[in-house]
């Protein structure tokens, strides 16, 4: 996948998008909740990158999916799922959007997990 680069309309906000390049794995509750080698990284205005996994690398036996949302003005309506083997602190761990905006279309059907929520986030060669 070729680097994307968005400019939203309004304020100066810009969004790439591109291929991670390594394995990523997910950890939580000492289990591997997601492994993948087709992880895309999202960089937006001056947050720290952001790993989204694609669903089909996670073990969606796992999760849990919640009634909490939130509204991001850049990618749309993001639903959240808890990790059950995580214990408390799993709870809403992971973002997804499911129809984000046209512009962050390539974000659709992965999911990005809060670095606090899980036991780790692993970048392998």
């Amino acid at each position: 996948m070729d680097t994307r680069t968005v400019k939203i309309p309004g304020p100066d906000h810009p969004i790439t998008t591109e291929a991670a390049h390594a394995r990523v794995v997910v950890k939580a509750g000492g289990r591997v909740v997601a492994d993948t080698r087709r992880a895309l990284v999202l960089r937006e205005a001056n947050y720290p990158a952001v790993f989204y996994v694609p669903r089909e690398d996670a073990d969606m036996t796992m999760l849990s999916r919640t009634a909490h949302k939130s509204w991001c003005p850049y990618k749309g309506e993001a639903s959240y799922y808890s990790i059950t083997p995580g214990g408390e602190r799993a709870v809403n761990a992971i973002w997804t959007y499911e129809t984000p905006h046209e512009a962050v279309a390539s974000i659709k059907d992965h999911l990005a997990f809060y670095p606090d929520r899980v036991d780790s986030i692993e970048t392998l060669a």
